[in-house]
């Protein structure tokens, strides 16, 4: 029996070519970018929340034992989003970079090693994970998974194999 018609063979797959035009950042690397991201939106986002009442509702919920009711999370959540689009919005467009990114010198590129346009990256890689991360009990299970992702021999998060995305040394 001939290997090409034997049904038992192992299978066959293809494989990707990510460009060797430029290297993939490393897992060290987005990680600070994304801590950098992280402090730069607490800096903005906890004075706005804490000015909008969200602590003190988190607060009244604990003290009488309730949950806070799930309007309010997506209502910060929608808050959150546009916190972030105002404090990422130009770097992502000019260069496809948060800051963080900008600082740590990487940049978000397509698989084939081009920049993509903004609107894909907020559709594709931003707003997706933002939504499942406001699901109840499962939202922050998911996030989770995405970025373990990375542990992946392509570096590529769950945000990045969603928006055809890789994370590039610029």
């Amino acid at each position: 029996m001939d290997q090409q018609n034997n049904p038992y063979r192992a299978p066959e797959a293809a494989i990707v070519d990510f460009g060797h035009d430029a290297e993939l950042a490393g897992r060290g690397e987005r990680l600070a970018a994304a801590i950098i991201d992280t402090i730069i939106m607490l800096v903005v986002l906890v004075p706005i929340m804490f000015l909008g009442g969200y602590f003190q509702m988190v607060m009244s919920a604990v003290t009488t034992g309730q949950e806070l009711p799930y309007a309010t999370e997506l209502l910060w959540g929608v808050i959150g989003l546009v916190v972030f689009l105002a404090i990422q919005a130009y770097p992502l467009h000019a260069t496809a970079q948060t800051w963080g990114k900008r600082v740590l010198k990487v940049r978000i590129v397509g698989l084939d090693g081009q920049r993509l346009p903004f609107a894909r990256l907020i559709a594709l890689r931003y707003l997706p994970m933002q939504g499942v991360g406001l699901l109840p009990l499962l939202g922050p299970l998911l996030s989770i998974v995405n970025v373990l992702l990375i542990f992946r021999a392509d570096h590529r998060c769950g945000h990045d194999l969603i928006a055809g995305t890789k994370v590039v040394k610029a």
